[in-house]
Order: structure tokens, then sequence, then C-alpha cells
């Protein structure tokens, strides 16, 4: 009996013994797993540590070239390289072009559908860490010269944009500033909306106006138009604390501001970073003027033509006898001032010798102390072939301008107001009920200036970019074409104002699709700057030889 006993205690010892020994290994093999998942987890932290301080190379790189672009409108050069160290990584990066500029579309970003100039480059982003954890990141770029003439209308500075009749405009919208969006009875805009500012609903600062309730309506991925105002009456604007999420929802992407990584879009320039220089005269070594570019030059009254051979001639009399070339005084009520305009009679241009070869006039007439010096286009309703006028000076038309077998046609001027075919020089200093418009077509690109808002003055907003000086009720302006700001008017200065010297047409606006074929785009038309990302990955290969 005490021999079983003594067998039963020596067998639960050697079980107890057993259990001790199991437990034991599974202790020692939880703690080796522990310390295994702990060492994975250590390297992983690692190798993304080592990918957030590769991207931040890339990011270097792509800095570097878009301030470069900002800068001088130009890539550097060289390319950006270089090295830094960030935390324990020495970090290496670098930018390569990957082709020569093509000519085609975009595919991606915001500007995806419009065609340019467009150069491929790779950003590269490489991070070692002294434990000899690396990672590594490429970032595909397109730089592309996209014609300005795409965007049927492109601001340079702030946009301000509230009609209050309804208004419906197709063609796309950027603006490299500020944009302010309102309507006091609706306004759609039937394209993408692009602004490298933030984008709001409301009224500028000091403009003076009233807020309208009407809709603002952006079409949207699917083809719908999408209001700006949300269902409880507030409005879905940059000042959202989830602005990107929401907007990328309700616009499916074609509405994006700063917020979403829109940036300015900036005409490649040589001498200088105004855009108003294209409109300058090319004395002092402005190379960046249209005076170099244009084969008709219209100075003060005197007319030069170049020859197919390059030779330039005094053509002023031949120019005056046919009538192609005259001068005239009228009152600008807005500017409260006699201007001195030479008229360019593009009717009888037409029929000259002297019809510019590449398209492109240049006209200009030194200002004074005295009247507003001016250009006007008159008799312009069929062109010979595709026309850019372009001056310095505030330019006018006079009547159909382009309406008959439409042509490729631009101008550009320190500010551009649209006179109807009942325009009367000899009423023009009268009370405006003597100045009644009468329906008139303008097909045509332009670039202009306008004013500022503040003070209490609104500049008038996109609804009255292109300035009118006549009684325009109920009568209709037709205007196809794209309308870009890229300056503050130099001569024609006067702030805008409604009933007093002028009351608005009825506006059917819309873009000249013709521009989104790069064959039928009018002389000379200037392109911009666009720097898009288009793709990222984490590549993991060594940077050299990339």
């Amino acid at each position: 009996m005490r021999q079983s006993q003594s067998n039963e205690r020596g067998f639960v010892m050697i079980v107890c013994l057993g259990l001790l020994l199991m437990f034991g290994v599974l202790g020692i093999s939880s703690v080796m797993q522990s310390r295994s998942d702990m060492d994975v987890a250590g390297n992983q932290l690692r190798d993304v540590s080592a990918l957030y301080a590769a991207e931040a190379g890339a990011e270097k790189a792509y800095a570097l070239f878009r301030e470069a672009i900002d800068a001088t409108a130009a890539p550097p050069s060289p390319l950006p390289a270089g090295d830094f160290m960030l935390d324990r990584y020495q970090v290496e990066y670098s930018c390569e072009s990957t082709g020569p500029a093509v000519q085609r579309n975009l595919t991606s970003g915001p500007y995806t559908g419009l065609y340019g100039l467009v150069t491929d480059y790779d950003l590269w982003g490489h991070a070692a860490g002294a434990t000899g954890v690396e990672n590594q990141v490429r970032v595909r770029m397109e730089r592309a010269l996209i014609p300005i003439f795409q965007f049927a209308i492109f601001y340079d500075d702030q946009l301000e944009w509230h009609p209050g009749p309804p208004m419906t405009l197709s063609g796309r919208v950027h603006s490299n500033g500020e944009t302010y969006l309102g309507s006091n009875s609706g306004l759609d805009i039937d394209s993408w909306l692009t602004v490298a500012g933030r984008l709001l609903h409301g009224r500028a600062p000091g403009s003076g106006q009233t807020l309208g309730t009407g809709a603002v309506r952006v079409r949207d991925s699917h083809g719908t138009f999408q209001n700006m105002a949300n269902g409880d009456g507030t409005w879905l604007d940059h000042n959202d604390p989830d602005w990107l999420n929401k907007s990328t929802v309700r616009w499916g992407g074609r509405v994006q501001d700063v917020s979403h990584g829109v940036t300015k879009l900036s005409l490649p320039l040589e001498t200088s970073d105004d855009p108003i220089s294209i409109i300058k005269p090319s004395a002092g070594g402005n190379a960046d003027s249209y005076e170099n570019k244009a084969n008709l030059k219209i100075l003060n009254g005197q007319a030069f033509w170049q020859s197919a051979g390059g030779t330039w001639s005094d053509v002023t009399a031949d120019m005056i006898a046919d009538g192609s070339l005259s001068t005239s005084t009228f009152y600008d009520a807005r500017e409260h001032r006699n201007v001195n305009a030479v008229n360019i009679d593009i009717a009888k241009l037409n029929a000259s010798a002297y019809w510019p070869a590449n398209g492109i006039v240049y006209a200009r007439q030194t200002q004074g102390a005295g009247n507003l010096m001016a250009t006007r286009l008159v008799n312009g309703s069929t062109l010979k072939a595709g026309l850019t006028v372009v001056s310095d000076n505030p330019l006018y038309s006079v009547g159909n301008y382009n309406s008959v077998n439409k042509k490729p046609a631009a101008m550009m001027a320190d500010a551009y107001t649209i006179l109807s075919g009942a325009w009367s020089d000899a009423a023009s200093s009268g009370a405006l009920t003597g100045r009644v418009a009468t329906s008139t077509t303008v097909n045509a690109a332009f670039i202009s200036g306008n004013t500022n808002t503040g003070g209490g003055d609104y500049n008038g907003g996109v609804e009255n970019f292109p300035r009118f000086l006549e009684k325009w009720d109920t009568r209709t302006l037709t205007w196809k074409g794209s309308m870009v700001q890229l300056w503050q008017s130099a001569y024609a200065t006067s702030a805008w104002s409604y009933g007093l010297y002028y009351t608005a047409p009825n506006r059917n606006w819309s873009f000249e699709t013709d521009f989104l074929d790069p064959d039928k785009l009018p002389p000379g038309t200037p392109v911009v700057n666009a720097v898009v990302k288009k793709g990222w990955a984490n590549t993991g290969a060594p940077l050299a030889g990339s």
C-alpha cells in the first residue's frame, strides 16, 4: 500500500515536472515570438520612415522645378539634383527628362483633355539610413505649354463673377487668384473650374455690391449641374472644414482650388515677369512684345509692313489713300475723356496689299496728358484670314466682328470695349438715351485688362469684362471666343458703374470650341506653363541609373 502510494506520488511528480517543462518551453517560445514580432515591426517602421524620407526627396526636386517655372517660366537648367540629411537618413533627389517635347493631350490632373507641348519628367527621391535600411520613390510629372485660348475664361488676378440675369457659359474657367462667385438669378458653368487661390461664394471685400441669392452651379463629372448651395442654405466653398472631400464628391473632381493642389499657370516670358509686357512696345529690349512678332505695325499713325522677304516698308500713304487707315475722335463716357483713335478698316485691309502675312498687327499711339489714345477696328464683319490685333492702348471694335465666314481671331489690349453697329461718334458725348445699341456679334478671343475691386468700387466682374458705352436694353451681344485677363489696365482706368454710361445687353456668350483644334487657333496665341504630377511609385531600386 505504501509502495502504491509512493508510485502514485512519483508519477504525479513526473507529470508536474512535465507540465512545468511544457509551460517553460511555451513561455520561452512566446518570448522569442514577441521579440521576432518586435523586430519585424521595427524593420517596418524603419522602412516606412525611409519611404517618407524618399518622398521628401522627390518633393524637393518638384519644389525646385516649380520654383524655376514660377520665377522664369522655364525649367531649371541644370535640372534639380542634390542631397540632404533628414533625421537619420541621407536623402538624394534628382529630376530627369524622359524624352523630347511632343504635342499631345494631357491625361491627368485638373487640365485633363487640354492639348499642349508636353515634356515628361521623372522626379526621384532615395533615402538610406545608417542601419542599411533604404527606400526610393519615383514621381511622374509633365510640363505642358498650353495655348491659353483653350479656356473660356482665364484670369491672372482675382476673378469675380456675379451676373444679374441668368447666365450659362460653356468651356473651362481658370483663375490664378482668389475667386468669388455669386448670382442674382443663376450662374451655370458648363465645364471644369480650377482656381490657384481660394474658391469662395460671395462678393470680394470692398465691392460695395449686395450679394444675390441665385444658384451657382457647375457641371459634374457625370454631366449634371451641381449647386454650390447646400440644403440648409449654406454654401459649399473653400471655407468648409471638409471642403476637399465634399467638393470632390459633389463635382467629381471638376471643381478644384489651391486645397486640391491647383497651381498658377504662367506665361513663359523672357524679359519680364509681368504679362502686360506682351502688349508693350519692343523698345528697351522687350523681347516679349508682340511688336516683334507683327508683320504690320501702326505706330503713332504711321504704318510699316513687312514683305515676305523680311523687308520693312513705310506704307502709311498707301493705307490712308485706300481707306484702311484713318483717325477720328469720340467720347468715352466711362473714362470721362475724348478718345483719339487710329481706325483700322478691316474690309479695306482685306483688299489691300498690306495684309500681314502671319496675321499679326501691332498698333499703338504714345499716351499724353490730353485725350486718351486708342486703336479702333471698324467694318470687321469679314476677315480675309486669321487675324490677331495687339495694342498697348485701349482697343474698341464697332459693329459685327468676324461674323461672316468666321476665321480664328483675337485681340490683345489695355482694355477692350465693344461698340454696337448703331454706334455714332457724333452722339458719343450726349445722353445715354441717345446711344441705343443694336444687337451685335463678335467672334474673337481677347486678352485685356480690368480695374481693381475695393473701396466700394466693383470692377464689373466677368459679366462686364468686355466694356460697354451704350444702352443695350433688350439688345443682344452674341460673343463666341475666349476671354483672358492678364493685367490691370494702365490707361483706361476709370471705375465701373452701372446705368450711368451704359446698360447691359442680353448676353449670348459661349466658348469657341474651334480653339480646341490646334490648327484653328488665332495667330500668335500665347501659351501658359502647366506642371502636373501624374503618378507615384515606391520603386525600391537604387537611385543611380534609374
